[in-house]
């Protein structure tokens, strides 16, 4: 199957579903009359002025953008370096299971209080909420990726002499890498939430804001226009992330492709 063809089913099978359920939205929301439940014409139709042409790109949308950015890769740092120091060891994995499996179950909104006691309203209180949420999968995946690396590489690294560094970097997290990245894309679909969570307790901008603002000022179309936005960041990120995912681990996917067509 040649690129292009395989780029076309690709671009198919990830817009298609998402074109099929606007497209049914459109027809059912018509002829709507209710204030609450816009037609969808009404609300493409707004969203121009609303996000577009009032400077709320700027103001609203940028700051959420970097400062979920900012706890993704904070959180992925984190969970990284932990994750390798936890996965190397049976016995420190045994002793921080226990623990670990505490913090996760712990919705990270509860702590927003909390961290606005300690780190304020400001943005380090945003970053942090993000970070509590993404931290997790990440975490979680890399000590999974960590601990199932192959011993027969593991044996050729001892065998061969490659230690300290090297052997982190060309056996651990090499071999983790697929789990990792799975981790990194989990760690995104929470980190969007909370970044509109943080954003609805204590913010003077940003999306959570901006949504709550119109919910309460009545002005549903508008609140319906960033709901669709929040959604379309969404899909762009992920869809980065999936092309970052192609880029670094063709290995793996070389790798996938070449058992699959020789079994």
């Amino acid at each position: 199957m040649t690129g292009a063809r395989r780029f076309g089913r690709h671009l198919l099978a990830a817009l298609g579903l998402p074109v099929a359920l606007l497209g049914l939205w459109w027809v059912l929301s018509a002829d709507s009359q209710s204030y609450y439940l816009p037609p969808l014409s009404r609300i493409l139709g707004a969203f121009p002025d609303v996000w577009l042409t009032s400077g709320r790109l700027r103001s609203d949308v940028l700051p959420s953008v970097l400062r979920l950015l900012t706890g993704l890769v904070l959180a992925g740092l984190l969970g990284v370096g932990l994750g390798v120091l936890v996965g190397s060891s049976r016995r420190l994995r045994a002793f921080c299971e226990p623990v670990l499996e505490f913090l996760r179950a712990v919705p990270p909104p509860v702590l927003v209080p909390v961290l606005i006691l300690f780190a304020g309203i400001g943005n380090s209180m945003k970053v942090l909420v993000i970070i509590s949420g993404c931290l997790w999968p990440i975490l979680l995946n890399t000590i999974e990726g960590v601990r199932a690396v192959d011993e027969v590489l593991a044996e050729t690294c001892r065998c061969y002499g490659i230690r300290g560094p090297a052997r982190l970097w060309h056996l651990v997290i090499r071999s983790a890498s697929p789990q990792i990245v799975t981790g990194l894309r989990q760690g995104l679909s929470v980190g969007i939430i909370l970044m509109v969570i943080s954003e609805m307790f204590a913010a003077s901008n940003g999306l959570g804001f901006t949504v709550i603002q119109f919910q309460r000022s009545f002005a549903v179309t508008d609140m319906w226009t960033g709901i669709l936005l929040l959604g379309l960041l969404g899909f762009l990120l992920a869809t980065a992330l999936r092309l970052a995912e192609r880029r670094i681990l063709g290995w793996y996917f070389g790798l996938r492709r070449a058992q699959r067509d020789g079994s």
